[in-house]
């Protein structure tokens, strides 16, 4: 079994930045791609960014540009900069890790999520 944790999250301005980490208890990056999402209230969850086995990243039009998603193998970590962060960025985002398969992505594992709030 799998465990992710995330950390980072916290208050911040708009305009402000924050990293999120997300701490995989094995090292499985050579394997799975590693997602982030978020869930603002009221609202379904989304995809954020994605960073593949093969570290190809893709973003959503609505943090491109913004975001940045990473990982560190020695470390069994993911990262998720964020800067620019708008009012709108404000979630509880969570760490996911996958598989391809077939063409579609089967998500394996969820971190418990960590509280992002961008307010004035």
């Amino acid at each position: 079994q799998v465990q992710l944790v995330e950390s980072g999250g916290g208050l911040v301005q708009p305009g402000g930045s924050l990293r999120l980490s997300c701490a995989a208890s094995v090292n499985i990056f050579n394997i799975y791609t590693m997602r982030w999402y978020r869930q603002a209230p009221g609202k379904q969850r989304e995809l954020v960014a994605t960073i593949s086995s093969g570290a190809t990243t893709n973003y959503a039009d609505s943090v491109k540009g913004r975001f940045t998603i990473s990982r560190e193998n020695a470390k069994n970590t993911v990262y998720l900069l964020m800067n620019s962060l708008k009012l709108e960025d404000t979630a509880v985002y969570y760490c996911n890790a996958g598989l391809n398969v077939a063409g579609a992505y089967v998500s394996k594992y969820w971190g418990q999520g960590t509280q992002v709030t961008v307010s004035s």
